[in-house]
């Protein structure tokens, strides 16, 4: 008798063992095959899914018994809160537990942000053609100026990389956005991360949960001070050739610019400064119809001999740059995709806005350069006649004085986020006071960085050379190269084949031309500085 008590003892003991091992190997299984280093058999799937629907269960039931603890030792506080707000904060939190459990994402949600979302869902959302403007404004702004010197250094070559960069600019800004979704289990697609930092900290887990964000919050903030660097240099140069017999230097001129600017430094929002976007970026189109409307006057002189089908090796990388970087709008797509209205019109929104762009650009580029030839300028409007230029410039340089506080904000707000936010354990403490009012020593950041922006402009006072670089550095990146990479690993077993091809062959593309564009940028800046080259 005590020998088969004992034996089925054992038994017991063992099956237990066997079946916790193979749960246990499993759900290690499945989690390797989601991180994209192991596929799962269905057998493994199958256990892996049991596994996690029964740890699932047993925390919502763990999260059940608090709740009800809760009701019971706090419902008076809760009633003086209101009964809305105790509906709002159960669910904010059994939503925020399954949401936890299924996406991975993040702990659960408090009741005052469950409270928070509720208000958000209630803002106005944008339209697809508001959208596409925002986006239109990002592609064709100022730096369209450069495009006809790169056209100078490509020609039929830079036309084509014009319309092969907004193809591929396109596409991977769709791709993009196609990483913040993740199937549900009932196979619907659901918007499980938010931002671009969100996709990259993804990508990077479990080993390295903020390594992505760090890289990309780097490259966002270079993108972002370069780009005030070039508003700066390019209403220096502006001013310079509208006013060349004033006895005042383009580094003069960069300085007086920079003393318009200073009061950026006390920015709080940009409900004041977006007033005047739509004004300014009209005002570019009109300047931009200025110049191909003297360029069609001049078209019996066009030189199209002078547009080559070989290419500059030393300069053409530059050039690669400078046509990346004016079409650079991955930064701020998933934000804009999520205040859509109808996001499914988000696909629809980025063809358009980018067949427009490239049509306007290659135009744009191609009439002004068989206009001057050889003698078109870093930027394009210097080549207009003294009584034409001044007025355009003018308008030009108001157009970058404006624009400049929006990429500063925005850098702004990417480094107080990273470096002075005491609530996420950054290195330094609070910008801000406890009445909300900005502390002597951040203002004293703010006006650093633009001081900043200024000695650069001042130093290196090269609009496409710096253009060029910056394309080259943090463009080919933030467009190119890591949204192809954050799509391959998480979407890797939902890819056909075709989509494994674009991505590796943009990745491969993207690092090629990054690499040669930063080399010879670098290569001409230092020749520049080396010999004094002022334009």
């Amino acid at each position: 008798m005590a020998h088969l008590i004992r034996s089925k003892f054992q038994n017991k003991l063992s099956n237990a063992a066997t079946s916790m091992s193979n749960k246990s190997t499993a759900k290690v299984s499945g989690m390797m095959a989601r991180m994209g280093f192991q596929a799962a058999t269905d057998e493994e799937g199958l256990g892996f899914a049991a596994c996690d629907d029964l740890d699932y269960d047993h925390r919502q039931g763990l999260q059940m018994d608090i709740m009800k603890s809760d009701e019971m030792g706090g419902g008076d506080a809760g009633e003086g809160s209101g009964e809305g707000g105790i509906a709002g904060g159960e669910d904010g939190m059994a939503t925020g537990d399954s949401h936890y459990q299924r996406d991975g994402t993040g702990p659960p949600l408090s009741g005052s942000k469950a409270s928070g979302l509720g208000e958000e869902e209630k803002s106005p959302k944008i339209t697809a053609w508001e959208a596409g403007w925002n986006v239109t404004n990002a592609i064709q702004g100022m730096f369209v100026l450069g495009l006809p010197y790169a056209i100078l250094h490509g020609g039929y070559l830079g036309l084509f990389l014009i319309i092969f960069a907004a193809v591929v600019c396109c596409y991977t800004g769709k791709i993009l956005i196609a990483c913040l979704y993740e199937e549900d289990e009932d196979g619907q697609l659901v918007r499980v991360r938010d931002t671009y930092v969100d996709i990259a900290n993804a990508c990077c887990q479990p080993r390295f949960p903020s390594l992505g964000g760090h890289i990309v919050n780097v490259a966002q903030i270079i993108e972002l001070v370069m780009t005030c660097i070039l508003y700066v240099v390019v209403s220096g140069n502006l001013m310079y050739n509208s006013f060349p017999t004033l006895p005042i230097s383009q580094k003069s001129w960069a300085i007086v610019a920079t003393a318009a600017l200073l009061p950026c430094a006390f920015l709080k929002n940009l409900k004041s400064v977006s007033k005047f976007s739509l004004l300014c970026t009209i005002a570019h189109f009109v300047i931009n119809i200025l110049v191909i409307a003297y360029c069609l006057s001049r078209a019996r002189d066009w030189a199209w001999d002078k547009v080559k089908f070989y290419i500059d090796v030393k300069k053409f990388p530059i050039s690669i740059g400078i046509i990346v970087f004016s079409y650079t709008s991955q930064i701020f797509l998933p934000s804009l995709e999520g205040n859509m209205q109808k996001p499914s019109e988000f696909h629809c929104m980025m063809n358009w806005t980018h067949i427009a762009a490239c049509v306007l650009k290659g135009l744009f580029a191609l009439v002004a350069y068989l206009t001057w030839a050889d003698a078109t300028k870093e930027v394009i409007t210097d080549n207009l006649p003294s009584t034409i230029r001044a007025v355009v410039n003018l308008f030009l340089v108001s157009k970058a004085l404006l624009s400049y506080p929006l990429p500063f904000f925005a850098a702004v707000e990417v480094l107080e986020k990273s470096f002075f936010n005491e609530q996420e354990r950054t290195w330094f403490p609070n910008c801000y006071g406890g009445d909300g009012r900005l502390k002597a020593w951040g203002l004293t950041l703010r006006c650093s960085l633009v001081v900043f922006t200024l000695l650069m402009a001042i130093y290196v006072p090269h609009f496409a050379l710096l253009m060029g670089l910056t394309g080259s550095m943090t463009g080919a990146g933030l467009c190119f190269l890591l949204p192809s990479l954050f799509h391959l690993k998480l979407l890797w077993r939902k890819l056909l084949w075709h989509h494994v091809f674009f991505d590796v062959a943009i990745f491969v593309i993207g690092g090629i031309c990054a690499i040669s564009g930063f080399i010879h940028s670098m290569e001409g800046l230092i020749e520049a500085y080396k010999y004094g080259i002022e334009d």
